[in-house]
Order: C-alpha cells, then structure tokens, then sequence
C-alpha cells in the first residue's frame, strides 16, 4: 500500500493517517486542498517526499475545486493554494519543490479547454508521486552498496515507506540491503517528541521482518562508544548547497557522536530535498511546533502545567560530520557544493530524457 494516492472513484486524495499507527489504520479522504494543507500541518502525512507528493496532488485538486473559465483566472487560484500549502511544513523543500512544479506546469500549458488543462495537472501528479518511487529504489541500490553484511545500523525517526510515496529514504537502504542478501540489524532512535521512530520505524521493520531493536534516543552515545554501531543513517527534509542538512531535531547529536567514534555518518535523501539556493544550513528555515507534542505522551501530561517549552521540530547537521549524502544519482561526497549539483544536474537530465521518451512513445 502506497502512503497516497489519487483515488479516481470520488477524485479526492486518499492518505494512510500516521498519526493513528501502529494501533489503527485509517485511510481518510480530502476533497480540498486546504484540508490536505491542514493533514500536512497536524502530520497526518510526513516525510519530505511524502509530503512533496501531497502537495502536487493538492494543486490537482485545487484547479478542480476552483470555478475559473479561464486560464488567467486558474492560475490565480492556483498561486493562493500553493501559498497555503507551502506555509503547512515551512523546513522540507520537497513542499514547495512540488507545489512549484505544478504551478509551472500550469503556466507553461497551452491546452484547447480548461478541463484538458485541470487533466494535465492531475496527471503531472500522479507522475511525480511515481517517480518518487522509482528514486527511492535507485537510491536504495546506491546506499545499499557501502551497508556490510551483518551491519548494525542506527537509525533516527522514520524514512521508510511511511515517509515517501513507497519504498523509502534511508530505510529504502535498508530494504535494498536485505533485498541484495546482506543480514542487518537496525538500532531504532525512538525520536521524541512524536516517537516516530517507536511507532513508525518499528512498526515498517517488524511489518518486513528485518531484525530491530528498539532504544531509548539518548542510548545512541553508549551504543556508538561500546562498538555497537557500524554506521548511521538518517534522511533530510533540505539539503544546504554546501551540503548542511536539516532533518529530525537530533540528528545532529546522532552526527557529531558518529564522528566521534570513527562512525560514517549519511543523509539519505532524493534531489528535490536539495536547495542549491541557499549556501548553508544557517538559512534553513527551522519549524517550531505545538508546546504540547513535549509535554504530552499519548495525551498524557508528563510535565507540570504552564512549562515552557521550544518544541524544535528540526536541527541542521553541518556538512562537516556527514562522511556522504546518498542520492538517486548515487553517493555525494565532500566538496558536497560541487558533488550536489552534479546529483541535481543529472536528475533534472534523467528526468527531462524519461519524459521525451514517453512523449514519443505517444506520438
């Protein structure tokens, strides 16, 4: 089961809510595109490429709720839904990459009615959501190549199918390991505040049967100094040109510790998630969120009344501590400012090449 997807029969966007696992699954349904702004604000959807695909599906849906009879008229509504949908989860570039790449579309289009145009824009995001698939195996096959048979890795909040349409970021590697023979076994940071590694990482790795063990977050220093850790794997919701990334509020503990032990340390991420326009992680924008998700477990108070709290839902990892960036075009070494836009370059290329191939095959 793909985390979204279209679902033809009431043209609505259909989404596993995360936020309910691994106790109940349920699949709801969004007609509008602010309600899908809304389930990527309160993490119904999360993960970089995941959310990136709700965003392309939301703009669909936006040129179908909107009344426009022109083409003018249309991209208006279509400029307000991306500002909407770009503010739900400010830190992941992959938002607004892919809210960006549909309003492009729009603009570009020269189509004889309005509702060839809205077809066009559903059909671009049923392409980047399939695509995400395809990179998430390609980059597992790349980083899959440095993970040693009978590695121990750790592993920090949730980059597995859960986190992107299928497949997977960081544990992507981990699928394409076990699927190439090797025996692994994954250290599983718990990732407070919202546990995504307890109730998310846990819950994809047993569903797959790959060998895990659940820690507590500040257990990774005892596991990395004792020799219990071979490398660490992590995704990234923006990648700094410089190859800064900012991903889940302690991964930058988990890189710094890893350099400390002589531990290679990756962020496992697709080319959309790099931002070649900002030089350094100090201009990534850092997400704060609700004082709740700190003070609360499972709806249950664990600190006093009226605590203050900075709820950090991201930090930036300097380059420095990263040993490589794993990506669809392969692993990105230091210089990263040059290695990164070689990565993004060629994407853009495959990409431009896969569509012309397809165009002809139409033709």
């Amino acid at each position: 089961m793909r985390t979204i997807w279209w679902n033809s029969n009431n043209r609505t966007v259909q989404m596993i809510d995360q936020r309910l696992l691994p106790h109940r699954l349920e699949l709801p349904e969004f007609a509008d595109y602010r309600a899908v702004a809304a389930a990527i604000h309160n993490m119904t959807i999360r993960g970089a490429p995941a959310i990136g695909a709700a965003g392309a599906y939301a703009m669909a849906l936006a040129a179908l709720q909107s009344p426009a009879q022109t083409r003018d008229s249309l991209l208006i509504d279509l400029q307000a839904a991306k500002t909407v949908l770009d503010a739900a989860r400010p830190t992941a570039v992959n938002l607004s990459w892919a809210t960006q790449r549909l309003l492009d579309l729009a603009y570009h289009l020269v189509l004889p009615n309005m509702d060839d145009l809205r077809s066009a824009l559903l059909a671009a995001a049923e392409r980047l959501a399939d695509e995400d698939v395809e990179i998430n195996r390609r980059m597992g096959a790349f980083g899959a190549a440095v993970i040693l048979d009978g590695a121990n890795i750790l592993h920090h909040c949730n980059t597995g199918s859960l986190a992107a349409v299928d497949y997977g970021t960081a544990l992507g590697v981990v699928r394409a390991a076990v699927e190439q023979g090797k025996k692994v076994h994954v250290w599983v940071d718990e990732t407070r505040p919202r546990l995504q590694g307890a109730r998310l990482t846990a819950w994809e790795l047993m569903q797959d049967g790959i060998p895990m063990t659940l820690i507590a977050d500040n257990a990774a220093g005892h596991l990395m100094r004792t020799g219990k850790v071979d490398v660490v794997l992590f995704g990234a919701d923006r990648v700094a040109a410089n190859g800064d990334v900012a991903n889940k509020v302690g991964s930058y503990s988990l890189a710094v510790l890893a350099q400390e032990n002589g531990i290679p340390c990756y962020s496992v991420v697709p080319t959309s998630t790099v931002d070649l326009n900002l030089p350094s992680g100090d201009h990534i924008p850092i997400e704060e969120r609700a004082a709740d998700e700190v003070t609360h477990v499972g709806g249950v108070a664990v600190a006093p009344a009226q605590v203050p709290v900075l709820n950090l839902a991201f930090d930036v990892t300097p380059h420095r501590y990263l040993t490589g960036i794993m990506t669809e075009e392969g692993i990105c070494y230091p210089p990263f400012t040059v290695s990164l836009r070689q990565a993004k370059e060629a994407a853009e290329a495959r990409i431009r090449a896969a569509r012309s191939r397809s165009r002809a095959a139409r033709s």
